[in-house]
């Protein structure tokens, strides 16, 4: 009988696709920075990640037989692709599979922030209720939705804001088949819209892409959402936004260091705070986690992945 394929884990995944991967493959595990420190060089070929903890070059280094690295999430900011690609490392994700969470939990959030229900909640959970009414809070149905970034979760959300009666346009680097109108200029979109959803991709090309000018020009009655990644906001100009009611309110699901979010945004009250649940549904997880367990099978019966990163 011919030995396993062996490979590298990095990244804790559930325990069901821990145990098909350990009932299939010969799983060898560097889950932490210390234990990646300390680990000796290796010959794996393989290696299986999530979005947030990434691989970065430091890691490859100690992997010279690395041919190929599949993650769990669409996400690549936290890959060093450049390292990955100049060693012909190939990439994969999971695409595909959490769209429609991510545009659901985007719309869930975007009415939370706009109609206060996170707040309405601890209101009625504290007893104000019987005090008096609850404040009033601003209208989804009939408004301006723009979106920064429509790929393919951006479309799913655009999708959904017509159910809810919203005027949808977009910003993206360039613009694409739908029909929806294009707006090539950021703060114009801001300015424009009375939700601003963010939906792009993160790294360097959109780092700090919201900023002071954005929101300034979203103005005191928007309200930005971001399902994004943290790095695409500068999160000191959008706190400060928010304190000073430059605008009206954020929905934020991702921050620039996750899990650790600024205690000037947990002081805020029009602020809903979310633990970059998105994607997080059972449904979702367990389809993700199918398409790792297809690539890494994929990769080690013919040589190629299923879903490599372009």
């Amino acid at each position: 009988m011919s030995a396993r394929p062996a490979l590298l884990q990095v990244a804790r995944l559930s325990p069901e696709c821990e145990a098909r991967l350990a009932d299939r493959y010969v799983v060898q595990r560097w889950m932490t920075p210390e234990e990646r420190a300390v680990a000796p060089r290796s010959e794996l070929e393989l290696l299986v990640t999530t979005a947030p903890v990434g691989v970065d070059a430091m890691l490859m280094d100690r992997l010279p037989a690395l041919k190929a690295i599949v993650c769990r999430g669409v996400g690549v900011d936290a890959i060093d692709l450049a390292t990955a690609r100049g060693r012909g490392i190939v990439v994969s994700t999971t695409p595909g599979v959490l769209d429609g969470c991510v545009a659901d939990a985007a719309l869930g959030a975007l009415l939370a922030v706009a109609r206060g229900l996170v707040t309405a909640d601890r209101f009625v959970r504290r007893g104000d209720w019987s005090r008096g009414r609850f404040p009033a809070a601003t209208r989804v149905h009939g408004k301006r939705l723009g979106i920064v970034g429509l790929g393919a979760i951006g479309r799913q959300i655009a999708r959904r804001a017509v159910g809810f009666d919203l005027e949808v346009r977009y910003h993206n680097r360039r613009p694409t088949d739908v029909a929806w109108p294009y707006e090539p200029d950021l703060p114009a979109l801001a300015r424009w819209a009375d939700f601003l959803v963010l939906s792009c991709s993160g790294g360097a090309a959109t780092h700090h892409l919201i900023d002071a000018r954005v929101l300034d020009a979203l103005g005191p009655q928007g309200f930005l959402v971001n399902v994004a990644r943290g790095s695409v906001v500068d999160e000191a100009a959008l706190i400060g936004a928010l304190a000073s009611g430059r605008i009206a309110g954020a929905a934020l699901d991702v921050y620039a260091d996750e899990p650790r979010v600024p205690s000037a945004l947990l002081a805020l009250d029009n602020v809903v705070l979310l633990p970059h649940l998105a994607s997080n549904s059972r449904e979702t997880f367990a389809a993700m986690e199918q398409r790792v367990l297809d690539n890494v099978d994929s990769w080690f019966a013919r040589g190629r992945l299923l879903t490599p990163v372009a």
